[in-house]
């Protein structure tokens, strides 16, 4: 796993921060703000956009990645775009997110992170799936690969069924995420007691949401969630295989040492 250097623990953070405040802000301002995400999406896209290369700077300005590190870093974002286009989120199977799992926990946390993000878009431009939605993917995508890495150090099968559950749990808990960046503004058309009354009891607006997500949102997450613990199980092993040995061969953290001929 690549190490995380100070420079990219700061970026890292800053675009957490930044993600967290996106879908938060609707819930903190006053009663009656009519503003929505269909303003406010472009600016996030941008901000996201710049802040991801201010992560891949902060790593390479601190020797953490190296030409053939941001390589294989495309690669893989690609593979997660094409993997995505197999579904489209149709009932909720999601192919991507088991790489998204397996990479993420190889690459490390702020690669992983960025890995995550640059997937989601560039299944989002291969699919068409542009949209104020798109900033949302891609940070949430983020938090699933850097979760994938802060998970305990395990070896064999016990990092296996470690890594299958955090993906079973990673794919319910991205579309309990996910939804938080429409659910404020839906209003009226939201389903009878389970849409957000602002300036309501906290507890009482959880339990809108509870609601909202079990009439809406489980059906879609559920699939996405065994799809992803499925493969982890049947594919993890040679897949993590393949992912250390392209971090091995491209040298990440190498130090160079230069032997004296003399000796």
């Amino acid at each position: 796993m690549i190490s995380l250097r100070w420079p990219g623990a700061v970026a890292l953070l800053l675009v957490t921060l930044v993600g967290v405040a996106s879908f938060g802000w609707p819930f903190v301002v006053a009663p009656g703000t009519g503003l929505a995400h269909g303003q406010d999406a472009p600016w996030l896209f941008a901000a996201l956009l710049g802040l991801l290369a201010l992560v891949l700077l902060a790593e390479v300005s601190a020797g953490g990645l190296d030409p053939r590190t941001v390589a294989v870093l495309g690669v893989l974002a690609a593979t997660g775009g094409a993997l995505r286009v197999l579904s489209a989120g149709t009932a909720g199977l999601e192919p991507m997110f088991f790489l998204l799992v397996l990479a993420g926990r190889v690459l490390g946390r702020s690669t992983g992170f960025v890995l995550g993000a640059l997937a989601v878009l560039t299944g989002a431009f291969l699919t068409g799936g542009v949209g104020p939605w798109l900033p949302f993917q891609m940070v949430s995508a983020g938090w699933v690969a850097l979760g994938a890495a802060l998970l305990p150090p395990a070896t064999g099968r016990a990092e296996r069924v470690m890594l299958a559950a955090y993906g079973l749990a990673a794919g319910l808990l991205y579309g309990a995420v996910m939804n938080l960046w429409f659910w404020p503004f839906m209003g009226a058309s939201a389903p009878t007691g389970a849409g957000f009354v602002p300036g309501a009891e906290v507890t009482s607006n959880l339990g809108h949401y509870a609601a909202f997500y079990l009439a809406t949102s489980l059906g879609w997450d559920v699939p996405r969630g065994l799809l992803t613990a499925a493969l982890v199980l049947v594919a993890g092993r040679p897949v993590l295989a393949t992912l250390r040995r392209a971090v091995r061969r491209a040298a990440f953290d190498a130090e160079v040492i230069f032997e004296d001929p003399d000796r």
